[in-house]
């Protein structure tokens, strides 16, 4: 038995990159098999390998310094924003000798016998409610995201607030369609003055 195949062999052809070989094309023509000229070669693009490197580094550095610096900013202005907001909130309403007029003329035009009056109170009820929340800190492009939001363990009046809320877009968005007695004026109302209760607004 001989090394040399037959018609009973079969013979498997290998299919690859010799990579060897192609360095040394490569290493030839390139370089005409100069080995300094490779090195020379190779050192160069080292060179702008390493530059770029530093460059590239130099610029993420000053990148991070910059978002750092940034980012200190940011959370100062929100701080400030919040301390001025808690100081908003004491000024307004921890002052047990002061008494909030806006709700009592919220109250006076419910006790009106004119539903446009009852409408109007509800909406300044409203108003007055995000506002009430927005001194909260709650947050929120609206009212009903920032009810969204909201949590029913520190919130407890929660449900209140939703459904006030749901009786004035009744009137915003239904208009003089939207039947309105005095009777649910009145209990809006009053889940309104629960929320405000129990924030301290009233």
């Amino acid at each position: 038995m001989n090394g040399t195949p037959d018609t009973n062999d079969i013979v498997y052809n290998t299919y690859g990159i010799d990579f060897i070989a192609l360095f040394r094309f490569l290493y030839e023509k390139l370089f005409e098999g100069n080995w300094n000229a490779f090195l020379h070669s190779l050192e160069i693009w080292w060179t702008i390998y390493s530059i770029f490197a530093i460059f590239l580094s130099f610029i993420f550095f000053v990148g991070y310094i910059y978002a750092k610096i940034r980012y200190d900013e940011i959370g100062e202005a929100e701080q400030a924003d919040l301390r001025a907001a808690e100081l908003a909130w004491k000024n307004r309403y921890e002052r047990p000798d002061s008494k909030n007029t806006r709700w009592d003329a919220i109250q006076q035009r419910v006790s009106e016998n004119n539903p446009e009056s009852w409408r109007i109170a509800i909406i300044e009820a409203d108003i007055m409610l995000e506002e009430t929340l927005n001194n909260a800190g709650y947050v929120g492009q609206s009212l009903g995201e920032k009810l969204k939001g909201a949590n029913i363990q520190s919130f407890t009046t929660l449900q209140d607030a939703w459904e006030a809320h749901k009786v004035r877009n009744e009137i915003a968005h239904v208009g003089s369609d939207f039947i309105l007695t005095k009777k649910v004026a009145q209990e809006t109302l009053t889940r309104f003055e629960r929320v405000f209760r129990e924030f301290g607004v009233l």
